[in-house]
């Protein structure tokens, strides 16, 4: 039995079964994974299982009021009115108005990255201006009705930060004018060593299979600490696999799914804790429904290290009373070429209103 088989009725079943609850809370999931923050407040407080990623790699994660205080501590006068008290700067005074160094514009009190020079252009408004941002995610919008107007103001994702309004009178191919305090920017030029608050997360790789690779990429895009997770086809021996080919088997790839994760967020042994949560160890070359060797639970190690926690871990689970008397069948082997499945593939349950619950007596978020 293949997706082919069961799609349809994977699909009718979970419409049927969805209650608008469950339907509400993935929405909120599917927000956070999709790094889409204009609905929420950056200066909340994070909560201890509340991390946010943009597309670029880069830690969103709000910022508490205590942390933004200890930074606002390095402000000048004028810095802090403008980025914590909505102020603006005289048109045709900031520092950073004639700049054409190529560099990158980060949040000077937070420093995440928000505008490249590639973007930057002259707008004659004495301020300026960019026409899109180094990543939608880092900038949040919201209405600003002071003075008498109705306009956009910006701020920066992470720390809340007053940046300045958009307006759409920018030039091609977005048509927009990002117009910008030069006091809430602080530029760095290219090839310049760049502070670690402005730098991309190291992400670790880790790879799991577990049955309909739907599911498994669903819930591990809400693990906390995961930054994002993949669809696609390992441990086979043909390069480049179709889904049709795979659900053959001759094939011998296991439907699996890639995780990029953060390590200050999540430690790989939470990883395969989440993971044995997640599906059933037990079931050889299948999962529920879904039989075939494609279905089978598979644990592809990224390094040597990895491949001795996994051996350890489930050597562990199997002298636990959970699986006293059922053998796990998972394997676990050193990773071979991981290739993505076809793009339908990739968040399939987001993409057609459905979710799979995480569950609860999950472990903590903390390595």
């Amino acid at each position: 039995m293949n997706h082919l088989g069961f799609e349809t009725a994977r699909t009718l079943m979970g419409v049927i079964i969805l209650s608008l609850a469950a339907g509400l809370y993935f929405a909120i999931m599917n927000d956070q994974r999709e790094s889409s923050v204009e609905n929420s407040d950056p200066s909340d407080p994070p909560t201890s299982n509340h991390f946010l990623y943009s597309k670029s790699g880069y830690d969103l994660t709000p910022l508490s009021p205590e942390e933004i205080e200890r930074r606002a501590e390095k402000l000048t006068p004028q810095e802090r009115a403008i980025l914590l008290s909505q102020g603006t700067e005289p048109p045709f005074c900031g520092g950073l108005l004639d700049n054409h160094e190529a560099g990158t514009y980060v949040c000077r009190l937070c420093g995440l990255p928000l505008f490249s020079s590639d973007a930057k252009f002259t707008s004659g408004t004495g301020w300026p201006s960019f026409f899109q941002p180094f990543d939608p995610a880092h900038i949040r919008s919201v209405a600003d009705s002071s003075h008498d107007m109705t306009r956009t103001e910006i701020r920066c994702a992470r720390c809340g930060s007053h940046l300045g309004h958009v307006f759409d009178d920018g030039p091609a191919p977005t048509g927009k004018r990002y117009c910008l305090n030069s006091a809430a920017l602080q530029f760095y030029a290219k090839n310049s060593d760049l502070p670690p608050e402005s730098k991309p997360v190291t992400a670790e790789i880790a790879y799991f299979a577990g049955g309909c690779f739907w599911g498994i990429e669903d819930r591990f895009h809400q693990v906390p600490g995961v930054i994002d997770a993949t669809s696609g086809y390992q441990g086979g021996t043909v390069p480049n696999p179709t889904y049709a080919q795979v659900c053959t088997g001759s094939t011998r790839h296991a439907e699996t799914v890639r995780v990029h994760y953060d390590p200050n967020r999540i430690s790989y042994r939470q990883l395969l804790e989440y993971f044995f949560q997640f599906h059933d160890p037990t079931q050889l070359n299948r999962q529920g429904p879904d039989v075939g060797l494609q279905y089978r639970s598979a644990i592809f190690a990224a390094s040597p290290q990895q491949l001795e926690q996994a051996k350890e871990y489930v050597a562990q689970l199997q002298r636990s009373p959970r699986f006293h008397e059922h053998p796990i069948v998972t394997q676990i082997e050193m990773a071979k070429p991981f290739y993505p499945a076809e793009e339908y593939h990739q968040n399939y349950h987001a993409k057609h209103g459905g979710s799979c619950p995480i569950g609860t007596n999950l472990p903590p978020t903390a390595p």
